[in-house]
C-alpha cells in the first residue's frame, strides 16, 4: 500500500500537468483556426465584395437599359417598319446581355434567374406589342403602342429584378 501511495504520488501530478498540457493545446489549436478562418473571410470580402458590387451594378445598368421607355429613346428610328423596329429592339436586349452574361458568376442563382425573367419579359412585351400592329406599320407606331403597354402594367418587367438585386445588395452588408 505504501509503495502505491509513492507511485501515485508521482504520478498523479506528471497526469494533470499532462492532462493541462492537452487541454492548452486544443484550445491554442481552436484559437488558431478560428482565426484562420476570420483572415479568410476577411480576405475574401476584400477581393471578391468589390467585384460582386461591380456585378450588380452592371446588371442594374443592364436592365435599365433594356427597360421598355429606355430601350424605345435609344433604338428608335423614324425610317423602319414595324417589324424591322422589333427585330432592333429584341437585337439590343440581346446585344446587351451577352455583354453581360458573365456577371452572373457574381451573383446568385436566384438574382440571376431573375435578371433572365425581366429579359424575356420585355422581350414578350414587344412581341404582343409588334403581333397587334402590322409588320409594315410605322416603326414609331411599334414604339407608341410599346410604351402604351407598359403603361398598362401595374409595374415595369423589369422592377422585380431591379428591386431584387438591391434587396441581395443590402444583404451584403
Amino acid at each position: 500500500m505504501n509503495e502505491a501511495l509513492e507511485i501515485l504520488k508521482y504520478t498523479l501530478p506528471a497526469f494533470l500537468v499532462l492532462l493541462a498540457l492537452i487541454v492548452t493545446l486544443w484550445m491554442m489549436f481552436r484559437y488558431e483556426e478560428k482565426r484562420r478562418k476570420a483572415e479568410i473571410i476577411n480576405n475574401y470580402k476584400d477581393n471578391t465584395l468589390p467585384l460582386r458590387l461591380q456585378a450588380f451594378e452592371r446588371m442594374v445598368l443592364f436592365l435599365e437599359r433594356i427597360s421598355p421607355d429606355s430601350l424605345v429613346m435609344r433604338v428608335t428610328r423614324t425610317d423602319c417598319t414595324s417589324a424591322q423596329m422589333q427585330s432592333e429592339l429584341i437585337n439590343a436586349i440581346r446585344t446587351e446581355y451577352e455583354h453581360n452574361i458573365a456577371q452572373q458568376v457574381y451573383l446568385s442563382s436566384k438574382a440571376w434567374e431573375m435578371i433572365k425573367a425581366a429579359r424575356n419579359n420585355v422581350i414578350k412585351l414587344i412581341n404582343e406589342s409588334a403581333s397587334e400592329l402590322k409588320p409594315e406599320a410605322a416603326g414609331m407606331s411599334l414604339s407608341k403602342k410599346l410604351l402604351e403597354k407598359t403603361m398598362e402594367l401595374n409595374s415595369s418587367p423589369v422592377e422585380a429584378a431591379v428591386e431584387f438585386l438591391k434587396k441581395e445588395i443590402r444583404e451584403l452588408f
